[in-house]
């Protein structure tokens, strides 16, 4: 059983993560996190990601931030690219993406701190894999999502302390 307020517990305030969505303009959108930070959303038209697109950038950057956080604690990465890819289908189920990877290009500096690193990326990326990468993971074990429809309080309306609060219940989850 999961005590109330716990990391584990579905319904605590501790766990919840939520973006705001607003109007820009025809066909495109602003999504806003807790600490108003802003990234555009657009349908393909113009150089705003789509929402394909960032459930891609999600999925890379989740592997990216969780394997940054192991391998930092022995040496930085003295390169790093990713790609995330997956072909978008439509059939019986509907539309969706399938053959979802992640492709994480990493260097790190010689030396033992490099030599350390280097030797935990094979364990580290499945271990995203398989429990650490929570985009990964959601998408994997399939979550089902609910529209519904409801009212939305502007998040300017819920004031300084509300983000305070929920910036220090986030705690050292990376993702």
């Amino acid at each position: 059983m999961t005590a109330t307020g716990s990391p584990d517990d579905p319904t605590s305030p501790a766990t919840l993560r939520t973006v705001d969505l607003t109007i820009m303009g025809e066909g495109r959108f602003k999504a806003t996190n807790v600490r108003g930070g802003v990234l555009p959303i657009g349908q393909g038209e113009d150089p705003d990601f789509t929402p394909v697109e960032l459930l891609l950038a999600a999925l890379a950057g989740c592997g990216a931030v969780d394997l940054e956080w192991v391998t930092k604690k022995r040496a930085p990465f003295s390169a790093f690219a990713a790609r995330a890819e997956g072909h978008k289908v439509r059939d019986e189920q509907g539309t969706h993406l399938v053959q979802l990877s992640v492709t994480l290009d990493v260097a790190f500096p010689e030396g033992e701190g490099g030599d350390q690193a280097r030797e935990v990326v094979p364990r580290t990326l499945q271990q995203i894999q398989d429990r650490l990468c929570t985009v990964g993971r959601t998408v994997s074990i399939g979550e089902p999502v609910s529209y519904v429809e409801g009212t939305v309080v502007p998040r300017a309306e819920h004031g300084a302390q509300d983000r305070a609060e929920t910036d220090a219940s986030v705690g050292s989850l990376p993702t």
